[in-house]
């Protein structure tokens, strides 16, 4: 099994390992890279991103571990940057630049309302910030807050075009008192205008395991019926496991992997040397 995650949070922002030690875990591991992916600074404090004043520390030892790990891991430099709305955010090419960054991670994990400035339903963390967030931000009207999820999604990969898209459909995670079902037909739509938006943009779809292993959510974000869609529209995909612990580096992994063999996944999308590539996702599974 040839290893690998380009999603992987440090003490930087809410991870719970510095660079160094997640890349003495990966050699244990055997894994073949490692692409640290912290969340970037967003123009407000938070509790889960990096803060702006801590990013060239944070491309400093990125760059000190891949000059000491060099000929045994592959490590990468990338960031998890949150798409808030055109000029709400850092642009994700002034990222880009100012990290010199391998590739960039695009996520939306904050709302925003369009008639309420500033204000931003947070669909991450405790579920108790999804009820909150949804009745204070978008007065409980669930359908025009999730259709705005995936149109902020859109235009992210528009306008700030990300490597690869982060945990598509976690709007689903915290829905714990059912207010929507993703079998509504407004709800599919929104998915399936979303996955035209990528695929005409060669962005790559992560196949996100964190939800699985960490006891969140029953599938894979996106879930499979996604993940087949993709398959369908030709979308790249790869796996990431979304660690904030070093004891979760390959968490669910494997799983992952054989799920999209039944789903007829024959590409899987790898980062190697300087840029993304498709190879065949049984030379991930022989570890050829």
């Amino acid at each position: 099994m040839q290893y690998f995650s380009y999603h992987t949070h440090t003490l930087f922002c809410d991870g719970k390992a510095g660079v160094e030690e997640i890349c003495q875990r990966a050699l244990a591991l055997n894994m073949s890279a490692i692409g640290f992916s912290s969340h970037a600074p967003l123009p407000f404090e938070t509790a889960w991103a990096m803060k702006f004043e801590n990013l060239l520390s944070y491309v400093a030892e990125v760059a000190s571990c891949k000059e000491k790990y060099k000929g045994q891991l592959h490590i990468y430099r990338s960031l998890e940057a949150d798409y808030l709305g055109e000029g709400l955010s850092l642009p994700f090419n002034v990222l880009r630049k100012l990290a010199k960054l391998d590739y960039i991670l695009g996520a939306v994990h904050l709302v925003a309302n369009p008639n309420m400035p500033n204000e931003f339903w947070f669909l991450d963390g405790p579920s108790t910030n999804y009820e909150q967030g949804l009745n204070q931000v978008f007065g409980g009207d669930v359908r025009a807050a999730v259709e705005q999820y995936y149109w902020q999604m859109r235009q992210m990969v528009l306008l700030q075009k990300p490597d690869v898209v982060a945990h598509m459909d976690k709007v689903v995670m915290n829905d714990k008192k059912g207010y929507f079902s993703e079998s509504d037909a407004w709800y599919q739509q929104a998915v399936e205008d979303t996955l035209q938006v990528i695929a005409a943009s060669g962005a790559i779809v992560e196949v996100n395991t964190r939800g699985i292993y960490r006891g969140k959510y029953h599938t894979w974000f996106p879930n499979r019926t996604v993940i087949e869609r993709c398959i369908e529209l030709d979308i790249p995909l790869t796996i990431s496991v979304d660690a904030h612990h070093v004891d979760e580096l390959v968490s669910g992994f494997h799983e992952a992997l054989l799920m999209l063999k039944e789903a007829g996944c024959r590409q899987i999308s790898v980062f190697k040397e300087r840029s993304w590539k498709q190879i065949p996702i049984d030379d991930v599974v022989s570890d050829k």
